[in-house]
């Protein structure tokens, strides 16, 4: 089994598409950070408008690399799954254009086996695309802005977190990432059985990101107890969760807390419900599919 892994993780690796979705990376985030360099207190004057004539804003001192890695994942986080997309939708379907679908299945291993294995190796790119973001987005932000108290804004609330009561809040943020995008992952694994051509599972997996993405984003009261809390898309961005402290009376946030656990663990369970759909219909219909390319 663990050959199988190395063989498809070698596949992966060798194909020029791989490597596209880690320098799309690298170029957006480092897009982001050598703008916020160059005029980052300007984009944080607009952020916080309505609060500077209330309070007095430190922008010198609220720039810096956690701020930073925030503001990313908030711009950025978004359109990775687009890339995931692109090497989890070709898994299947790539084999069948090659015409190397019948030949792999002649090896001593079961249907169901090989299709693990197969989204094993998915899930391991989706983790190393992921682990190349938070390098990126969080160590070299620190590199470059330094590190201080972390000033969250939402709903014209500002939240103070202090700098040893953060980094432990974006590990989670990022495992959180790893199951929504492995979410998306097998989406476009499900639909690869389906096609001969990589490009229809990755362009309809990419098509039902944003169908998905719109409803979840859109305000209408009956969408709101009936189709968004069904749709993945709608627990996409929970991470942002693990950084909305519970605050004391003095309106100071609590170090080591979260606002509201249950919800985050909520969505959580909704990714992994998605996650064993799609993974468990993909198996299930592949046994039963008649290989012919």
């Amino acid at each position: 089994m663990l050959a199988l892994l190395r063989i498809e993780l070698l596949k992966i690796f060798r194909r020029p598409r791989t490597y596209i979705s880690f320098a799309a990376i690298a170029a957006m985030v480092g897009i982001v950070q050598v703008a916020l360099k160059a005029d980052g207190i300007s984009y944080l004057q607009f952020l916080m408008g309505g609060m500077k004539d209330s309070i007095e804003i430190p922008y010198e001192v609220v720039l810096n690399g956690y701020l930073v890695c925030f503001i990313i994942l908030n711009l950025l986080l978004i359109h990775v799954p687009l890339l995931v997309a692109l090497v989890a939708g070709d898994s299947i379907a790539g084999e069948a254009n090659m015409g190397t679908l019948r030949l792999l299945l002649t090896r001593p291993v079961s249907r169901t086996q090989f299709m693990l294995m197969k989204f094993t190796a998915c899930v391991i790119y989706t983790v190393m695309l992921l682990v190349w973001m938070a390098l990126l987005s969080l160590l070299v932000s620190i590199i470059l802005f330094g590190t201080n108290d972390m000033i969250i804004t939402r709903n014209d609330v500002v939240e103070q977190l202090q700098r040893n009561d953060i980094l432990w809040r974006y590990i989670a943020a990022f495992a959180y990432a790893a199951v929504a995008l492995t979410t998306v992952a097998a989406l476009a694994f499900l639909l690869s059985i389906f096609a001969d051509n990589s490009i229809g599972p990755i362009v309809s997996t990419i098509s039902i990101v944003i169908v998905f993405t719109i409803l979840s984003e859109m305000q209408i009261p009956i969408y709101d107890k009936t189709i968004k809390p069904w749709l993945f898309t709608s627990h996409m961005l929970a991470w942002k969760g693990f950084f909305y402290s519970k605050s004391n009376g003095e309106g100071e946030a609590i170090a080591g807390s979260i606002e509201n656990f249950p919800a985050i663990m909520r969505s959580l369970s909704v990714l992994l419900g998605y996650i064993i759909l799609f993974v468990g219909s993909a198996v299930m219909i592949f046994r039963k599919k008649d290989i012919l390319s």
